[in-house]
C-alpha cells in the first residue's frame, strides 16, 4: 500500500477540486440519477460507456497526489492488490471522498485509506493502474479469483458528505463493494450504476445480477451524497455498500461494517441477491440464506487457495491411479500385488494419442465412454476373482447373472435377511460409483493432455517407444512383462468365452438328445440290482483335500476309519475311488446332473438343457423299469422343484416337508441327522411296501460357512429336532469363520467328519441285507479351504452287505474300504451313470433323439 506521506502534493491528471458548498454529481453520458425528495429510495439510471481522456488516467501520472488542505492518500496496485479505506471522523462541513479505477483488465481489490481527514474541504482519491475492485467511503472488497477485504466507515458528523466511486474500461472486473456508512447528514443520496454486467445496491438495498452477484447498499446518514458508477464492465458481477456483501465471479468474499449514527434519516435493507438473507446495515457479513450459504461454502477455493491447490494436485494423482489400477488389474486374487501395477500399459498410450488427435466435444465423450468402460471392466475383473475363489472358473458374462440371486440367498441364510439386502444395495451403488468416478478421471486426464498438447505428444511419443522396446526384448519385472496388454488380453478372452458359449448352446442341444441307454427297454435296466433299496447320496462339499489336505485330513481320515471300521463289524463292505467334478465351490446342482446324466455339465446353460432333455438320468432308470419307488431327500429345497420330473423322483421331501421345529444351521435347514431320520421314518422303515426303494439324498450341513455345525445326538432324542437349539446357540457364528482360512479349514473338516458320521450311522442302525448305498462329494470346497491349485476330485463309496453287489465292479480298482487310496482311479464324473448301468447288467440300446 502506497504511503500518504510519500505522495506529493501534485493532483492527478484531471482532477478537479470542487467547492465543498457545491453538490458533486458524477459523469455520466445518460441522464442524471433520480431521486424523490420525499422517499429515501435512490433511482439509478445506468451510466454508458465513457472512455477515460488523456488527462483523465491516472497512468499518465501515477505518482501526483494529494492536496495542501487535506490529507489524501493514494494507492495503486499493478497484478494482485488489497486496499482497505476507512474514512473515519471527518468531521468537516463538506467532505469529498472520490475513487477512481480505470483499465484494471485482472485484478482484484482496491482499497483507499482516508484517516481523520478534518479539513473544510478534506478530499481523498485512489487510483489504481490495474486494479478490478473500487473501495469508497465505507470500502468494498472484489475479486476475480481469490480476494478478501474489508471496509469499516466510522462514524462522521459531517453536514453534507459527498462519497464517489468510479470505475471505468475493467474488462474482468468481479466484484466492487462500496460502502458509505454513518453520516449525519441532511439530504441522503446513494447511487451505484454499472453498464457491463453488474450487480447495483442502492439506499433501499435492491440487488441485480446477471451471473453471480451480490449487492447491498445502505446510506445511514441525511445529508450523503453517495455516488458509484463503473462502465465499459463487460464480464462482471458484484457490487455491494453498507452492510456487507460477498460476491464474485469465482471465489470472492467482501464485507463491509457500517458503525451506528446518529443521522437523521436510514434506507438499508439489502436485497436477495446480496449474498445473505437480504438485510443491509445489520454489520452481520456472513451468509444466511440456504443458497447463500451453498454458494460460501463452492467457493472454498477462493478463501484457501493453497489448500485448492493441493486439492488439485491430490483429486488429479487420485485420477490418474485409479486409470492406471484399472488398465492393470488382474483378475486372479494371487495375482493381486504391488508388482503387478509397476508396468507399461499399451492401453494408455494408444488411449492418450486418440485424445490428444480429437477436437474437444469428440475428445470429452470418448474419454467419457472409455472411462465407463474401463469402470465395467473393473467390475468383470472383480466378479472373475469371486467365482475362481467360489466356483474355480471365470465370470460367464452370458450366464452367471442369474447366479447373483443364489449369492443373495446365500448370504441372507448365512447372515441374515438384513445384511443380505444392505449387501445388496451397497453393492449396486458400488457399481455405479466405480462406473461414474472411471469416467470423470479419465476425462479429467484427458483434459490434462490437451493442457500442454506439445508436451503430452512427446511424452506419448516416449512412453510408445519405450512400450515397444520393453516388449521385444521380454523385460519383465517380478515375473510379469513390464509392456502391459492386459485389458487387450481381457477383452479378447471375454468375447471368446461369449461366443464358445453361444456356440455351445447348438452342440450340447445335439450332444443331449443322443443317449447310450435312451433306447433300452425297461427290463433291461439294471437287472442285477432288482429286490434292492438303492441309496444315491451327495455329501456337500465332500472333495479330495478333505481326505489329503494336511489341515483337514488328520480328524476326516480318522472319521473314515472308524466309521469303515464300525460297517464292517456290522457286515457292511466298502470300495471307493475318485470323480472328477464338472463344478468346483459352489454349483452343486451341476454335480448332481453331470453324475446322473451322464452328460459334462458345467454351465447353467447346459443344466437347463439337460433339465428339458429327455435324456435318461440313472435314477430315472429305476422308475422306468417300474420296479421301484423313487423319492428325493431335499433338505436344500426351499420352493418349487421342477428337476424332480428329469430325475425320475415320485415323492420329494424339500425343507418343509420332514416335520423339523429346530434351528437352522447357517444354510442348512436342518442337521444332516434328522433329514436321515425323517427318510427313515417316512419312507425306508415304512412297512408295507410291496416294491424297493431308490431314493436320492442331498444332505447339506457340509456346506459353507460351516458354522455353526451340528453335532451327532442319540438317534432316539431327535424328535422334532427342537434338540439342537442349544448345539446351534453354542456353535460359532458364520461371520467368525466367513473370512477367515484357517478357521473355515478347520470347521470344514469337522462338518464333513459330521456329514459321513450322520451317514454311516443311519446305515449301520437302519440298513438291511437288500441296503446298497451309493455316497459321494459333489465338488470340492471353495479355494479358500482347498488351496489355489487344488484339483477337482471328489471321492465316491460303494457300501453293501450283500457282497455280489461289490463283485460286479470288482474291474474298477477301487480302494476296499471308505477312504479312496491316493492312487486309487480317477473318472470323469459324468462317466459314472454308464458304468454304473453297465456294471449292473443294463444293455445299451442308443437313441439319436
Amino acid at each position: 500500500m502506497a504511503d500518504p506521506a510519500r505522495t506529493g502534493s501534485a493532483e492527478p491528471p484531471g482532477f478537479v477540486r470542487k467547492d465543498p458548498r457545491v453538490p458533486v454529481t458524477t459523469r455520466s453520458s445518460q441522464q442524471p440519477d433520480s431521486k424523490d425528495p420525499e422517499d429515501d429510495t435512490v433511482t439509478t439510471e445506468p451510466p454508458t460507456t465513457e472512455a477515460p481522456s488523456g488527462d483523465e488516467s491516472p497512468e499518465r501520472n501515477p505518482d501526483a497526489a494529494g492536496a495542501k488542505s487535506s490529507e489524501a492518500g493514494t494507492a495503486g496496485a499493478t497484478e494482485t492488490t488489497d486496499i482497505a479505506g476507512t474514512a473515519e471522523a471527518a468531521e468537516a462541513t463538506g467532505t469529498d471522498v472520490t475513487a477512481e479505477a480505470t483499465e484494471a483488465p485482472e485484478v482484484t481489490d482496491t482499497a483507499g485509506t482516508a484517516e481523520a481527514a478534518e479539513a473544510t474541504g478534506s478530499d481523498v482519491t485512489a487510483g489504481v493502474t490495474e486494479v478490478t475492485d473500487t473501495a469508497g467511503t465505507g470500502g468494498s472488497a472484489g475479486a476475480t479469483e481469490t480476494t478478501e477485504a474489508t471496509g469499516t466507515a466510522e462514524p462522521t458528523e459531517a453536514t453534507g458528505t459527498d462519497v464517489t466511486a468510479e470505475a471505468t474500461e475493467a474488462p474482468e472486473v468481479t466484484d466492487t463493494a462500496g460502502t458509505a456508512e454513518a453520516a449525519e447528514a441532511t439530504g441522503s443520496d446513494v447511487t451505484a450504476g454499472v453498464t457491463g454486467v453488474t450487480d447495483t445496491a442502492g439506499t433501499g438495498g435492491s440487488a441485480g445480477a446477471t451471473e453471480t452477484t451480490d449487492a447491498a447498499g445502505t446510506a445511514e446518514a441525511t445529508g450523503t451524497d453517495v455516488t458509484a458508477e463503473a462502465t465499459e464492465a463487460p464480464e462482471v458481477t458484484d457490487t455491494a455498500g453498507t452492510g456487507g456483501s460477498a460476491g464474485a465471479t469465482e471465489t470472492t468474499e467482501a464485507t463491509g461494517t457500517a458503525e451506528p449514527t446518529e443521522a437523521t434519516g436510514t434506507a438499508g435493507s439489502g436485497g436477495e441477491n446480496a449474498g445473505c438473507d437480504g438485510s443491509g446495515g445489520t454489520g452481520d457479513a456472513g451468509p444466511r440464506g440456504l443458497r447463500a450459504r451453498v454458494g460460501y461454502w463452492w467457493d472454498w477455493r477462493g478463501r484457501h487457495p493453497r489448500a485448492a491447490r493441493v486439492m488439485w494436485w491430490m483429486t488429479t494423482a487420485a485420477c490418474l491411479v485409479l486409470v492406471l489400477g484399472a488398465l492393470l488389474l488382474p483378475n486372479r486374487l494371487f495375482a493381486l500385488h504391488a508388482s503387478r501395477f509397476l508396468r507399461l500399459p499399451v492401453e494408455a498410450v494408444i488411449g492418450s494419442a486418440l485424445l490428444l488427435a480429437l477436437p474437444r466435444r469428440p475428445r470429452v465423450a470418448l474419454a467419457a465412454l472409455a472411462g465407463t468402460a474401463l469402470g465395467a471392466l473393473t467390475i468383470l475383473n472383480v466378479l472373475d476373482m469371486q467365482f475362481v475363489e467360489y466356483l474355480g472358473r471365470d465370470f460367464n458374462l452370458v450366464l452367471d447373472w442369474t447366479l447373483l440371486s443364489d449369492a443373495q440367498s446365500y448370504v441372507a441364510d448365512s447372515l441374515g435377511g438384513a445384511v443380505a439386502v444392505a449387501a445388496s444395495i451397497g453393492l449396486a451403488v458400488l457399481v455405479v460409483l466405480i462406473m461414474a468416478v472411471m469416467a470423470l478421471a479419465t476425462v479429467r486426464l484427458s483434459g490434462l493432455l490437451v493442457r500442454d498438447a506439445r508436451r503430452a505428444t512427446r511424452g506419448t511419443l516416449i512412453a510408445g517407444t519405450a512400450w515397444v522396446a520393453c516388449s521385444v526384448v521380454g523385460l519383465q519385472y517380478a515375473g510379469a512383462p513390464v509392456a502391459s496388454d492386459q485389458v487387450a488380453k481381457t477383452v479378447v478372452s471375454e468375447a471368446k468365452r461369449v461366443r464358445n458359449t453361444l456356440k455351445d448352446e447348438a452342440a450340447f442341444g445335439k450332444v443331449a438328445r443322443s443317449d447310450t441307454f435312451g433306447a433300452t427297454p425297461a427290463d433291461q435296466l439294471v437287472p442285477d440290482l432288482r429286490g434292492k433299496d438303492v441309496v444315491f447320496t451327495f455329501i456337500e462339499s465332500y472333495g479330495r483335500s478333505a481326505i489329503e489336505d494336511p489341515g483337514m485330513a488328520p480328524g476326516v481320515d480318522e472319521t473314515l476309519a472308524a466309521r469303515t471300521a464300525a460297517l464292517t463289524k456290522a457286515g457292511f463292505s466298502a470300495k471307493s475311488g475318485w470323480l472328477t467334478s464338472a463344478t468346483y465351490g459352489g454349483s452343486s446342482w451341476l454335480g448332481h446332473s453331470t453324475t446322473l446324466s451322464g452328460l459334462w455339465v458345467d454351465t447353467q446353460q447346459r443344466y437347463r438343457t439337460v433339465m428339458a432333455s429327455d435324456h435318461l438320468s440313472l435314477t430315472k432308470a429305476f422308475q422306468k423299469t417300474g420296479a421301484w419307488d423313487t423319492v428325493g431327500v431335499m433338505p436344500g429345497v426351499q420352493k418349487g422343484w421342477p428337476e424332480a420330473k428329469f430325475y425320475g423322483l415320485d415323492k420329494v421331501y424339500n425343507a418343509f416337508g420332514m416335520g423339523y421345529k429346530g434351528p437352522k444351521f447357517s444354510w442348512s435347514t436342518m442337521p444332516d441327522q434328522y433329514a436321515l431320520e425323517a427318510f427313515q421314518r417316512l419312507e425306508h422303515g415304512r412297512t408295507g411296501r410291496d416294491k424297493p426303494l431308490m431314493s436320492e439324498i442331498i444332505l447339506t450341513s457340509s456346506h459353507q460357512p460351516w458354522a455353526p455345525i451340528p453335532k451327532m445326538v442319540g438317534w432316539d432324542q431327535l424328535g422334532d429336532g427342537s434338540v439342537f437349539e442349544g448345539i446351534e446357540a453354542a456353535g460359532l457364528k458364520a461371520s467368525d469363520v466367513i473370512a477367515d482360512s484357517a478357521k473355515s479349514k478347520a470347521e470344514y473338516g469337522k462338518s464333513i467328519q459330521y456329514s459321513v458320521t450322520a451317514l454311516t450311522e443311519w446305515l449301520e442302525r437302519y440298513g438291511t441285507d437288500d441296503t446298497v448305498l451309493v455316497f459321494l462329494g459333489d465338488h470340492q470346497p471353495i479355494s479358500r479351504v482347498s488351496g489355489d491349485h487344488a484339483s477337482r476330485d471328489v471321492p465316491i463309496s460303494i457300501v453293501a452287505k450283500d457282497p455280489k453287489v461289490l463283485d460286479k465292479i470288482s474291474s474298477w480298482n477301487w480302494t476296499d474300504g471308505l477312504r479312496p487310496a491316493h492312487d486309487a482311479p480317477v473318472w470323469k464324473m459324468s462317466s459314472f451313470r454308464d458304468r454304473f448301468l453297465t456294471a449292473y447288467g443294463s444293455t445299451p440300446h442308443p437313441s439319436n433323439g
